[in-house]
C-alpha cells in the first residue's frame, strides 16, 4: 500500500509540473491518462478481456496482418523462449489478436491481461507499452511502476509499432514479463528484438503487396542489403511512391523536410524528391551489380545502398482468375469468384483447409454462397457424398431422424448413417435446437455420436462444415448456441462478403447470363449502372434468379434497360448514390476510367468530371 501511495503521489506531482525522473514517453503518457482519458491513479482496474464475439471481429479485421506476421512473431518468441516472456500482437485499438505464452502460466497471464483478447488501449488500461505505443507511434519500454495503474506495477512490457504500406499505424508487437529484473535497462535487448521483428513484418507486408511494382530496398550497409534491408519503398510506373515501410517513411520525411506522421505528404510524390534516383536507371540497382556498387544519396546528403526489385511480369492476355498468393487454388474453388480481393483471400484459405479434417464454419448473409462453397470444399477433398442437414426445420423431437434409433436389436438408421464417410454440412447451424446441439457436440469434438437408445457410440468418419447466417458468436453470447459446440465447429471461419461489397459483380453476371442463355449475352451501355446501383439483398441467389428469369422471357441474348425489373431499371439517385455507384464501378474496373465509362454508358470526360466533383480518387 505504501508503494501504491508513493506512486499515486508521484503522478500527481508530475501533473502539477514537478520535475520528473521518468522517461519523457512515460511522463507524456501519464499526462494523457489524467487530462485526455480522465483516469484516476488511485483506482485499480482489473484486466479487461473482450467477449468472444467482439474478439472474433477484431481477429477477422486483422486476419491478413496475422497471416503475414505469424512467422515473424513465432521467430521472435523462439528467441525469448524459456525466459518467461509473453508475446502479444495487438490491433490499432489495443486489442490482443495473437498471443504466444507459456501454458504453465496461463491463469496468471489471463489475470494480468497478458492474454488473447485483452484490451490495452491507454484509455482503458492507462500507461502501458501497447497503449503508449499506439498513442506515440514509437517503440518503447514501460517497466513496472512506469505503468499508470498500480495493478500493472509488476509487469515489464516492451512494444514496437507496425505500420502499413500507406504509413498508418496498423498494429503493435509487444513482449512482456509478469516480473523482471529491477533495472529498466534489462529490457534494452527486448526492445531491439521487438523493433527488428516489427520492421521485418512491415517488409514482408510491403513485398506481398508490391508484386507488380518496382520495390527499392535500402540499407546503410552493403553486406546486409540483399538479406536484411532496413527500409523499402514501392513505386508505380512513373516513379511515384505508392508504399513504404516505416523506416522508409522516416528516411524520406527527413530528406524532404516533412513530418513522417503525415504520410499523405510522402505517398504519391516522385521518389526523386527524396532520393537521387532515376526511374530509367533502376536496372543499375538490381542484383546484376555487386551490392557495394549500388549506392545512392538522399536529398539531405546521406549515403545508402539500394536494391531494386523489378515488377513481376504478367501476361498481356488477361487471366480469368487472380493468381494465388500462397497456395494453389483448385478450379472447383476458382470458379466461385472473379477478380475480387476479399474472395481471393477466402478461396486461398479454403484451398489450404480443404484437405484437412478440421471442422469449418462458413458465415454470410442469405444467398451469399455458403452451401456452394461448402460443396466446392468437399469437391477438393473428395471421398463420399455431401449430406446437407437443414437445421432450421428441426425440433427436439427429431433426434432419431438425425442420429438414428436403437431399440433392442433393431437399428433405425438416421441421416448421419446415410451420410457415410463424406461431408456433413450443417446448414444454418445457429437454428439447431439446444437439445440437438448437445447431441451434436460429441460428433464435433470426438468424431462419434450416440443413437437414441444406444449404448455404444458410432464413428462415421464424417467431415463437418457448418454454415451460419450472420454472426454465430453473437448467438453464443446471447445463450442461443452452446459455447463448447461453437468452438468445436469454428476450427476455421470463412466469412463470405455480401454481393454488394464484391468487386466481381459483372464477372458473375456474365457467367450466370451465359449459363442461363447458353451463350454470351450483350448488355446495353446503361444496364451495368443500374445493376451496380442495386443493393442485392438476396445476394448471389438473387443474381442467379435474375439471369434465369431473363433467359426465360427474352427472345434473344441481348439485355436492354427495359428488360430489367422495375426496381433495378429506375435511375439511381445521383445526389445520394452517385458517389457510391461511381466508386464501386471504379473499384471493379481497377481504376480503369475507359472501362468505367463503358459500363456506365458515358464518355471518359464525364467520368473525370464526376470524380473531381465527388472527390473520388482513382485508386479504389
Amino acid at each position: 500500500m505504501d508503494t501504491d501511495l508513493h506512486h499515486i503521489r508521484e503522478i500527481e506531482a508530475v501533473s502539477q509540473g514537478a520535475p520528473a525522473t521518468r522517461d519523457p514517453v512515460v511522463v507524456q503518457s501519464w499526462l494523457r491518462c489524467l487530462e485526455k482519458h480522465r483516469l484516476d491513479p488511485a483506482a485499480r482496474a482489473e484486466a479487461y478481456i473482450l467477449p468472444d464475439s467482439e474478439l472474433r471481429l477484431h481477429r477477422q479485421r486483422s486476419e491478413e496482418l496475422i497471416s503475414i506476421a505469424r512467422s515473424g512473431i513465432e521467430n521472435l518468441y523462439a528467441l525469448v523462449a524459456g525466459q518467461n516472456y509473453v508475446l502479444l500482437l495487438a490491433d490499432r485499438s489495443g486489442v490482443t489478436v495473437e498471443y504466444l505464452g507459456d501454458d504453465a502460466q496461463k491463469s496468471a497471464l489471463r489475470r494480468s491481461g497478458l492474454y488473447m483478447g485483452a484490451e490495452w488501449s491507454e484509455a482503458r488500461a492507462g500507461t502501458c507499452a501497447l497503449g503508449a505505443c499506439i498513442e506515440s507511434g514509437e517503440p518503447l519500454i514501460i517497466h513496472q511502476d512506469d505503468h499508470f495503474d498500480a495493478t500493472h506495477g509488476g509487469l515489464s512490457c516492451t512494444a514496437a509499432p507496425i505500420y502499413d504500406s500507406g504509413g498508418r499505424l496498423s498494429a503493435v508487437l509487444d513482449i512482456s514479463l509478469l516480473s523482471s529484473p529491477r533495472p529498466k535497462a534489462s529490457q534494452s535487448l527486448a526492445l531491439n528484438l521487438v523493433r527488428q521483428s516489427a520492421r521485418r513484418i512491415e517488409m514482408a507486408n510491403l513485398m506481398a503487396e508490391a508484386r507488380r511494382e518496382w520495390v527499392l530496398r535500402l540499407s546503410g550497409s552493403p553486406d546486409f542489403l540483399d538479406v536484411d534491408p532496413e527500409a523499402a519503398i514501392s513505386l508505380d510506373g512513373a516513379g511515384r511512391v505508392i508504399g513504404m515501410t516505416h523506416a522508409a517513411a522516416r528516411l524520406m520525411a527527413r530528406a524532404g523536410g516533412v513530418d513522417w506522421r503525415a504520410p499523405d505528404q510522402l505517398i504519391g510524390r516522385m521518389v526523386s524528391d527524396f532520393l537521387d534516383v532515376r526511374l530509367d536507371r533502376l536496372d543499375e540497382l538490381t542484383r546484376l551489380r555487386p551490392a557495394a556498387d549500388r549506392f545512392i544519396e538522399t536529398r539531405d546528403g546521406h549515403r545508402l545502398f539500394a536494391h531494386a526489385i523489378e515488377p513481376r511480369r504478367i501476361s498481356t492476355r488477361r487471366a480469368p482468375f487472380p493468381a494465388p498468393a500462397t497456395v494453389e487454388v483448385p478450379a472447383v474453388l476458382r470458379e466461385l469468384a472473379g477478380d475480387d480481393p476479399a474472395m481471393a483471400q477466402i478461396l486461398r484459405r479454403a484451398a489450404a483447409l480443404a484437405t484437412r479434417p478440421l471442422p469449418l464454419l462458413i458465415e454470410g448473409e442469405t444467398g451469399a454462397g455458403k452451401l456452394t462453397l461448402a460443396r466446392a470444399i468437399h469437391g477438393v477433398a473428395g471421398g463420399g457424398a455431401v449430406t446437407v442437414l437443414r437445421c432450421a426445420g428441426l425440433s427436439d423431437a427429431d433426434e432419431a431422424l438425425v442420429f438414428g434409433r436403437i431399440d433392442g436389436r433393431r437399428h433405425e438408421p438416421g441421416l448421419l448413417d446415410q451420410a457415410g464417410r463424406g461431408t456433413l454440412v450443417l446448414d444454418k447451424v445457429g437454428e439447431l435446437p439446444l437439445r440437438l446441439q448437445a447431441r451434436l457436440l460429441q460428433l464435433a469434438s470426438e468424431g462419434s455420436y450416440l443413437p437414441v437408445g444406444g449404448l455404444r457410440p458410432l464413428s462415421p468418419g464424417l467431415r463437418l462444415i457448418a454454415t451460419a447466417q450472420g454472426d454465430l458468436a453473437r448467438a453464443v453470447e446471447e445463450g442461443r448456441f452452446r459455447r463448447d459446440l461453437y468452438h468445436n465447429l469454428a476450427g476455421a471461419v470463412l466469412p463470405l462478403p455480401p454481393l454488394r461489397e464484391r468487386r466481381d459483380l459483372f464477372w458473375l453476371l456474365d457467367r450466370l447470363l451465359a449459363r442461363a442463355f447458353g451463350q454470351p449475352v450483350l448488355m446495353a451501355p446503361e444496364v451495368p449502372a443500374r445493376l451496380a446501383a442495386h443493393h442485392w439483398p438476396g445476394n448471389l441467389r438473387e443474381l442467379a434468379r435474375l439471369a434465369e428469369t431473363l433467359a426465360a422471357i427474352l427472345p434473344h441474348p441481348r439485355l436492354e434497360l427495359s428488360d430489367l425489373p422495375e426496381q433495378m431499371a429506375r435511375l439511381p439517385d445521383t445526389a445520394s448514390g452517385g458517389a457510391s455507384l461511381l466508386a464501386q464501378v471504379l473499384r471493379e474496373t481497377g481504376g480503369n476510367v475507359s472501362e468505367c465509362a463503358r459500363r456506365l454508358g458515358v464518355d471518359r470526360s464525364t467520368i473525370h468530371r464526376r470524380m473531381r466533383r465527388l472527390g473520388i480518387a482513382r485508386r479504389h
